[in-house]
């Protein structure tokens, strides 16, 4: 469903300057909600959520791809980010994240550590001295870790 979305909402976006940074939907009840983040070079500002959100709106009133009721929110990825895509990852090499797999390995579902790159479809995390490599696939959700 998020790569149909992205594939509808990417165009509106990116005509506006901006690029798709990751499409989030989350279910509350009867109701959901749309999140769409958006990232340009010069940075993000209220004005171009404003005029990002208006257009996809309009967009989906017309192609209504969501079922039932939902609230659209528009966004900058902001400093703990998430990563959606493993062409993502590649960019953040060296730096802090935290990611929560879909399945315990070892145990745990949760890890974070310094991120050292990505090998095929695998990302490889380095968590004390130990490098550790999840499948992309595996990944339920990994966000940076802002450095203060």
């Amino acid at each position: 469903m998020d790569d149909q979305l992205s594939e509808l909402i990417r165009p509106v976006v990116e005509a506006l300057g901006c690029e798709l940074w990751g499409i989030e939907q989350l279910a509350l009840g009867k109701h959901s909600t749309l999140k769409i983040y958006i990232d340009a070079e010069q940075g993000i500002n209220v004005e171009d959520c404003a005029r990002v959100s208006r257009q996809v709106s309009s967009l989906l009133d017309v192609e209504d791809p969501i079922k039932g009721e939902y609230t659209l929110e528009v966004s900058s990825p902001g400093m703990d980010r998430r990563l959606f895509r493993l062409e993502q990852y590649a960019d953040y090499v060296g730096e802090q994240v935290r990611i929560r797999l879909k399945r315990p390995f070892e145990g745990s579902r949760k890890f974070s550590g310094q991120l050292r790159g990505v090998e095929g479809d695998e990302i490889v995390l380095l968590q004390q001295d130990e490098e550790i490599l999840f499948p992309f696939e595996d990944i339920e959700r990994a966000n940076l870790v802002p450095s203060h």
